[in-house]
């Protein structure tokens, strides 16, 4: 007995279906991909044949790029040093940011928590929070000297102040009938930090580390002011010197590109952290 045979829509829409999910998932990147490309374009566009431009077009870059990153036949200071940079800026980040999270996260659900504490800390807090890192750079080789620590501490400000801000807020904002609820089951005192504080002002504090991070990468070239010989910032502070435009703009991409790599890792970890929250699992 012969199988019997498929019509060709319904072979055609079988296709469709498989083909769907695929342009499904091409969308989110492609729409992502669009801004900078049109970016790339008038770049070029408003650059390219301009010989006495300020701005080099994109291929002078993008050479440029190739150089920084694994060196050429015509090399120069900056030739090659692209990994090293890159490292010494993402310990700076890291390190500064571990030492905001460390202090701020704790620091937050005490403040939220306890209105003694808030009532001690928290206007001295508000006070020192609106003055810029910039501000903050002679202090901080003043105290720190020149190198790396000055840099910390000011990667430590940048990232302090948005993760406790958001620990305060998210500690704020649990509603008190938990507490009330945690009591009749035998968890008071201290017991609700760990029991009931954290777990419901975790979607703030994961909003917080993400700020706190973005705002380390954006101060690191400042934090990289203070004499340190490697760092992206300090090879901006240097092309800019020699009018290497092409460098410096080489390193605010890679910046980018670097931030939005950890801010993606942050959030893939906030996503496991947060499974059982219906707003973010």
């Amino acid at each position: 007995m012969s199988a019997p045979a498929v019509s060709a829509p319904a072979v055609e829409e079988g296709g469709a279906r498989r083909t769907l999910p695929s342009l499904a998932r091409l969308r989110q990147p492609l729409l992502a991909l669009a801004l900078p490309v049109a970016m790339g374009i008038a770049w070029h566009w408003l650059t390219v044949g301009k010989p006495y431009s300020l701005i080099p077009p994109p291929a002078e870059v993008w050479a440029a790029m190739v150089d920084l990153a694994i060196g050429g036949p015509e090399g120069d200071a900056f030739s090659g040093t692209l990994l090293t940079h890159l490292v010494a800026s993402l310990a700076r980040v890291f390190g500064g940011f571990s030492l905001a999270a460390l202090a701020a996260v704790p620091l937050g659900l005490l403040i939220g928590r306890v209105p003694l504490a808030r009532q001690i800390l928290d206007p001295t807090l508000q006070i020192l929070r609106p003055v810029p890192v910039t501000a903050w750079l002679p202090l901080a080789m003043i105290l720190f000297g020149l190198g790396p620590r000055s840099a910390y501490f000011l990667v430590f400000l940048g990232a302090f102040y948005p993760i406790l801000v958001n620990t305060i807020f998210g500690v704020r904002s649990v509603e008190p009938r938990l507490f009330e609820a945690a009591a009749m089951l035998g968890c008071r005192g201290p017991a609700q930090f760990a029991r009931v504080v954290l777990p419901a002002s975790l979607p703030s504090i994961v909003t917080g580390l993400r700020l706190g991070l973005g705002f380390a990468w954006v101060v690191i070239v400042v934090g990289e002011m203070t004499g340190v010989p490697t760092g992206l910032g300090a090879i901006i502070m240097e092309a800019r010197q020699l009018s290497r435009t092409d460098i410096v703009i080489c390193g605010m991409i890679v910046i980018g590109v670097a931030g939005f790599v950890c801010d993606r890792a942050v959030m893939l970890i906030g996503q496991r952290l947060l499974a059982w929250s219906p707003s973010h699992g």
